[in-house]
């Protein structure tokens, strides 16, 4: 039922749009045709609601009220231009235009909260491309506005309303396509909605900027940027992923794309390029605008530049720390016992208290993987791992050698202390295995590669001897 709902929609949508540029300009049909379906769009978002339920549905209500309220005001200005004759500027069709900008806005606040938390790159990148077409808007739309002498301290509210409304929008709608997550339909429909609305907007103060007045086609084409505004914003609400855009999505990474980046250095360079036009003319009128504009763009830009290498520092020190960790066991891995061998022994050396080490190999590892699979043979060497650190005094380093291989540094322990420590290890082993062990007490004379291969030697007494059990080097005798 919900499919063919939006079926029904997309082919009313066509007709709508494409119809309307058959439609006399200026005609009262043309007036019916723009809030039906205005009215139309925010029936069908309501029946979206209903049958898709959103998760988020406050924020479609808002949309149906602020298209349903902009629709509306075409009607009022109709009505109002035939009961008066000159019904002067604002007048209570600005209302209805003007109600689609705070319902939208804060329709999309909610959204944004509740797809994002604490996506502190997003909000800032979205604040810079804002402040910079703040700052365009400023010059070309709002100062004008408010320098109008003819129009009365209402009539400056309301003209400053328009592009006040419009930036807080593109604010929304640059926050809202910067956020992370899966971009599905329904998202993408939500963004091309907003996009018809401020690309309509825009236009139109561009004419206004260059005095021109629209012929009766161009007339039609921008009215009907808003129509499929309106007729976007309902497909967003029926198509069945309406269901999932308020979920939760996970940050967008720290980095800039390229793209990101063409965009935010262009933003950059709004405030200069203004006051270089304006130098260019000698007429620097907003000077005080430009600088606030570009304090704005720089100090945002250092925000960011401290957020890239925040994420840099993390991401080098999560670098260096996975390559001396084992992944699987959580252990120093290979490389990090080749450098905290010799530290140790190092130390062993300045205060002559004794050292040994331990290599330990887990028995019948290999038969344990082929009886009980891969994710088992995991399994036990995370478990034991685990367990043996249990037994372990905190002096004590234990490394992850290679495969079902262990690697034990014993500060402070003699042969004798070190088997007992490496015993109860061997007890602790989990799901039933076992291990062999040999150790190996330094000589102060032998490298490390020396004793661990010693090491290495009495692990092999202790498995050709059957295994489950430790077996201690035999001493080297110490060279002068």
């Amino acid at each position: 039922m919900a499919s063919q709902l939006m079926r029904f929609h997309m082919m009313i949508a066509a007709l709508a749009v494409f119809g309307f540029l058959a439609v006399p300009d200026g005609s009262t049909l043309q007036v019916i045709w723009q809030v039906g379906c205005g009215w139309y769009a925010a029936a069908i978002i309501i029946a979206g609601i209903r049958r898709r339920r959103p998760a988020m549905p406050v924020t479609w209500w808002l949309v149906a009220l602020g298209i349903a309220g902009n629709a509306g005001g075409i009607l009022v200005e109709y009505v109002l231009a035939h009961i008066q004759t000159d019904p002067g500027f604002p007048s209570v069709a600005d209302v209805a235009y003007l109600s689609l900008y705070p319902a939208v806005a804060t329709g999309l606040l909610l959204l944004i909260r509740r797809r994002t938390a604490r996506d502190w790159s997003s909000l800032v990148d979205a604040t810079t491309l804002t402040t910079g077409m703040s700052l365009l808007a400023w010059v070309f739309m709002v100062k004008p506005a408010a320098s109008d002498p003819s129009i009365g301290l209402l009539g400056h509210i309301v003209s400053v309303a328009y592009p006040v409304g419009d930036v807080v929008l593109l604010a929304m709608t640059v926050r809202l396509m910067l956020s992370g997550g899966t971009r599905n339909t329904s998202f993408r429909l939500t963004c091309a909605a907003l996009v018809c609305f401020l690309t309509g907007d825009a236009t139109w103060a561009v004419i206004n900027q260059m005095v021109w007045e629209p012929g009766p086609m161009a007339h039609k084409i921008l009215a009907d940027v808003f129509l499929a505004g309106y007729l976007v914003f309902a497909a967003a609400a029926v198509h069945p992923d309406v269901r999932s855009l308020a979920r939760t999505v996970a940050p967008r990474p720290v980095r800039i794309s390229r793209g990101l980046l063409v965009v935010l250095t262009v933003t950059s360079l709004i405030g200069p390029a203004l006051l270089l036009l304006q130098a260019l003319r000698h007429q620097v009128t907003d000077a005080l605008a430009i600088a606030i504009g570009c304090i704005s763009v720089f100090l945002l830009v250092l925000t960011r530049m401290s957020q890239l290498l925040t994420q840099l520092d993390l991401q080098t020190e999560k670098v260096r720390e996975l390559a001396v960790t084992d992944e699987l066991t959580g252990l120093p891995n290979r490389r990090s016992w080749n450098t905290e061998l010799p530290r140790t022994m190092e130390q062993a050396r300045r205060t002559g208290n004794p050292l040994t080490v331990a290599l330990i190999d887990i028995d019948h590892f290999k038969n344990f993987n082929d009886t009980y699979g891969h994710p088992a043979g995991d399994r036990l060497l995370k478990e034991a791992t685990a367990a043996w650190q249990h037994e372990l005094r905190t002096v004590d380093h234990l490394a992850r050698f290679g495969g079902e291989e262990f690697v034990l540094a014993l500060p402070d322990a003699t042969t004798a202390q070190a088997r007992a420590i490496v015993d109860r290890m061997r007890l602790a082993t989990p799901l039933g295995q076992t291990f062999s062990a040999g150790i190996a007490g330094w000589d102060r004379a032998e490298t490390s590669d020396e004793l661990t291969a010693r090491a290495d030697t009495a692990l092999y007494q202790a498995k050709n001897a059957g295994r489950n059990q430790i077996a201690e080097a035999a001493q080297e005798p110490v060279t002068t």
